[in-house]
This record gives structure tokens, C-alpha cells and sequence, in this order.
């Protein structure tokens, strides 16, 4: 019974993890096409990706970017409720181990604990600034007769968006090596859940009559 429980906690981390994983790498993906392919372009609006379809219209990639970032927020929220309680004693130590003599951490799990950080950190930069960017898009309001409307909520939409692109640039990057960090896990427990979706040799199903 607790075998059981175990596996379908274990499960169910690991369908977060994959929704999570897959909202992310689309936000990513569409992020990075809007990176090297911005509105306007560079060098004073000459830019040679503007107008480039890569995949998809500009349009779609927008659509991806928007949704694929608001379900990674609304799971993300989801996964930080549900491991509250681990996130409390995780921060406690590692408070303990940064400010106590006596408590140190290894370069492990200290290396883990910088990761962690710099992902939370970011992650909250990027999915704010993504929310006041998705409710205060560029063109304004009024059915897009006034392009200069900003409403200027603590920075200014450009100051926004340069937090947004640079946020997500470095959570992007610490999200690879959180994934590289914890890829034995991953792959570990992949293999376990398709395994057990697979026919379990020498287990003979019961004849239908002694099922009723």
C-alpha cells in the first residue's frame, strides 16, 4: 500500500514536472524567435528577420508565447503550493547553513540551493513583467487609436520588456543546468512510469468470470 502511494505521488511529480517542462519550452522557444526577431527591428528599424516566417506566423509564435508562459505560471503556482511545506524546511536550513558557524553545506547541495534561487528569482521577474505586458500590450486601447498608451506602473512598457527579455534569458539559462543537475532523476522516473504502463510478464489476467 505505501509502495503504492509512493508511485502515485511519484507519478503525479513527474506529470507536473512534464507540464511545467513542456509550457516552459514553448514560452522559451517562442521567446528566443522574438529575441533574434523583435517588432521594429535593430540598427534603427532595418531588420533583416522582420517579416521572416520561421514555423510560424508572427502571430501564432505571439499566441505560443502568451499561453505557453500562463500555464507554466498558473502550474508553477500549482507546484509551489503543493511542496509549501518542503520549500519552508529547504529554506530554513539553508538560511541555517549560510549564517550559521557550525551548519555548512556541501558544494552539492550548495550549487543546487544557487540554482533554485536564481530560477525563483527570475522566474518571478519574468512572469510579472509577462503579466503587465499581456494586460498592457503595446498599441494601446480604445480599438488601437492611441499606439503611446502606457501606463506606466512602476516602469515604463519599455523598461518592462527589457526586464522580461533579460529575466527570461537568465531563466532559461539556470533552468538547463537545474535540468542537467537533476537529469538522473528525470530519466529514472520516466523510465519507471513508462515501464509500468507496459504488460507485466508472467502476470495472467483473471478469466472474466471471476472478475464478476
Amino acid at each position: 500500500m505505501v509502495k503504492r502511494i509512493q508511485a502515485v505521488r511519484g507519478r503525479n511529480k513527474w506529470l507536473l514536472f512534464a507540464v511545467v517542462f513542456l509550457s516552459g519550452l514553448v514560452a522559451a522557444l517562442s521567446g528566443i524567435y522574438f529575441l533574434f526577431a523583435p517588432s521594429g527591428g535593430y540598427q534603427g528599424g532595418r531588420n533583416p528577420m522582420y517579416g521572416v516566417t520561421i514555423l510560424f506566423s508572427r502571430h501564432t509564435w505571439e499566441d505560443l508565447h502568451a499561453w505557453g508562459g500562463v500555464l507554466m505560471i498558473v502550474v508553477a503556482v500549482v507546484h509551489f503550493a503543493i511542496h509549501w511545506r518542503w520549500v519552508k524546511v529547504m529554506s530554513k536550513r539553508t538560511v541555517k547553513a549560510l549564517f550559521s558557524r557550525e551548519a555548512k553545506l556541501a558544494k552539492g547541495p550548495r550549487l543546487n540551493v544557487a540554482i533554485n534561487l536564481v530560477i525563483a528569482v527570475s522566474f518571478l521577474l519574468t512572469a510579472v513583467s509577462g503579466i503587465y505586458l499581456l494586460f498592457a500590450p503595446s498599441g494601446g486601447f480604445q480599438g488601437g487609436r492611441n499606439a503611446s498608451w502606457d501606463p506606466m506602473f512602476l516602469f515604463s512598457r519599455t523598461t518592462w520588456d527589457l526586464i522580461h527579455t533579460w529575466a527570461g534569458v537568465v531563466f532559461i539559462g539556470a533552468a538547463v543546468v537545474h535540468f542537467w543537475i537533476h537529469w538522473r532523476w528525470i530519466k529514472n522516473t520516466t523510465t519507471r512510469l513508462f515501464l509500468a504502463l507496459l504488460p507485466q510478464p508472467g502476470l495472467v489476467e483473471a478469466p472474466a468470470e471471476a472478475r464478476i
